[in-house]
């Protein structure tokens, strides 16, 4: 699992280490480490030129040092001295080693440039002349290599408040932070390189976490000899209406790939027909009214994907909302809950899968706001909400309680279409309704549904149907077993 921490929890275990170590060490074993990564970018050291961004802070101690390293290996290297102080110490081995101060328009003959003008204790806009610097980077031609986290981004939020260096590679020391690994941040960051210089041991639990395809398979349910379609897990759909047909046929398509041992959908007559020709093995009951009596037992619902919000809509959630089993409410289910809070008033579970504009409903916030703080807000709406809540978007993050936020690293652009929310309420609801937790049916479904979605596209666009197709081949590549093989995420 990938653990990303705040700025606040990264200095207090750096000064727990530094404690222990003599002076100057953990600086010394950062610009090693960051040397290493730019003389593996450049390819041949010797004769290439190199210029470095040098803030006030610790970070532009570290460029510093490392454009000692790459000095004495032939580089040419420059400092640009943004700040109003410099590393003394840096700067003397940087000139004892052959490197000089120069003047910024040095940053357009570059071949590389490192970005040491502010580090994690940084938030807010970037001040003159570091915002004017960090666009001159960006215009370069030679890539940038930041030294742990962009200059612009909050190293505890993503969040970016004006100009932002934009990294080809990021070289963070000693752990993840929080702002490497959701957008915005993660957007500018680049390729991230993770160099460990001992903090191991000194740090807290983390403040996010990412899963792995190992993790991933270790959560996912797996059938026994014994399993059958009901030990398998039943999950209830209810989706779809009138005018939005195919949004029930994309969320039972991406229940059955997920593994559900049985789907049973309930709905009006318009997605009944379509459920029914195109997902045979799915167990339909066309509801006249807005009761589910009838449907059956099931481990879990699926609320929401094309419902609509008229009342017999609402009729339904209410009683689906109303059973004692785990629901995910997803799609016009969000705005029926928006609209009537008391909705949510009940013991057992809820996932609650919004986009930004939903959540803004949802928690009476602006959407730009939630887009430019997803990690603020998906905590507030958990807290206000007592749910579990699975905010999508560029990054897409899962909150309950205090637990760490939960932060997908999989998926891509061509997702954002048409119905792939509605595969993946599907997805996400067959490992609920096989026995994983809220937290981890959210978490486990965001992976595959992006992977999914990453293998359907391979480049190109994809429609919603591919994702759920896709869906089977994104857990046999978590599993490791490929058609070709053994081979691990």
């Amino acid at each position: 699992m990938k653990t990303g921490y705040t700025a606040d929890q990264i200095r207090v275990a750096e000064q727990a280490l530094m404690a222990l170590l003599p002076e100057g060490t953990l600086m010394q074993r950062a610009a090693t480490g960051l040397a290493a990564v730019c003389a593996d970018l450049l390819g041949r050291v010797y004769g290439r030129r190199v210029v470095l961004l040098v803030g006030s802070g610790d970070n532009g101690g570290d460029a510093l040092y490392a454009g000692e390293r790459l000095a004495r290996r032939g580089a040419w290297v420059g400092a640009v001295l943004a700040g109003s102080k410099t590393h003394e110490a840096g700067l003397r081995a940087l000139l004892d080693a052959g490197g000089r101060v120069v003047e910024p328009p040095e940053l357009g003959r570059a071949d590389l440039i490192i970005d040491g003008l502010v580090g994690i204790g940084a938030s807010g806009a970037l001040r003159e002349p570091y915002a004017r610097l960090a666009e001159e980077a960006n215009a370069a031609p030679g890539p940038v290599v930041a030294v742990d986290v962009p200059s612009g981004v909050d190293a505890s939020t993503g969040q970016v408040a004006g100009a932002a260096v934009r990294a080809r590679v990021t070289v963070t020391m000693g752990a993840y932070k929080t702002g490497l690994l959701v957008d915005p941040g993660a957007s500018v960051a680049g390729d991230v390189r993770l160099i460990d210089i001992g903090l191991g041991e000194h740090l807290p639990d983390p403040d996010v976490a990412a899963l792995t395809g190992g993790d991933v398979d270790a959560l996912m349910p797996r059938p026994g000899a014994e399993s059958d379609k009901y030990r398998r897990g039943v999950l209830g759909v209810a989706a779809g209406g009138d005018q939005f047909t195919g949004a029930a046929v994309l969320a039972v398509g991406g229940a059955l790939r997920a593994g559900a041992g049985m789907v049973r959908y309930a709905g009006r007559e318009g997605p009944v027909a379509q459920v029914r020709a195109h997902w045979p093995e799915a167990v339909v009951t066309p509801l006249d009214e807005p009761v589910i009596d009838q449907v059956g037992r099931v481990q879990a619902w699926v609320l929401g994907p094309g419902l609509g919000t008229d009342d017999w809509a609402h009729e339904l959630a209410a009683r689906v909302l109303g059973s004692g089993v785990p629901v995910l409410v997803d799609a016009d289910a969000l705005t029926l809950v928006a609209r009537d809070p008391g909705l949510l008033r009940r013991d057992a579970p809820v996932l609650l899968t919004p986009h930004a504009g939903e959540l803004a409903r949802l928690i009476r916030a602006e959407r730009d706001d939630i887009e430019a703080a997803r990690l603020v807000h998906v905590r507030r709406a958990a807290a206000e909400l007592g749910a579990t809540v699975l905010l999508k978007g560029s990054t897409t993050v899962v909150a309950e309680d205090a637990r760490p936020v939960r932060v997908n690293v999989t998926g891509t652009s061509w997702l954002a279409t048409g119905g792939t929310g509605d595969v993946l309420a599907g997805v996400a609801g067959a490992l609920l309704a096989q026995g994983l937790s809220c937290y981890d049916a959210a978490s486990c479904g965001a992976f595959l549904h992006g992977l999914a979605g990453r293998l359907a596209a391979d480049g190109a666009p994809l429609a919603a149907a591919d994702v759920a197709t896709a869906v089977p081949a994104a857990i046999r590549a978590v599993s490791g077993a490929t058609s070709s093989g053994a081979r691990r995420l």
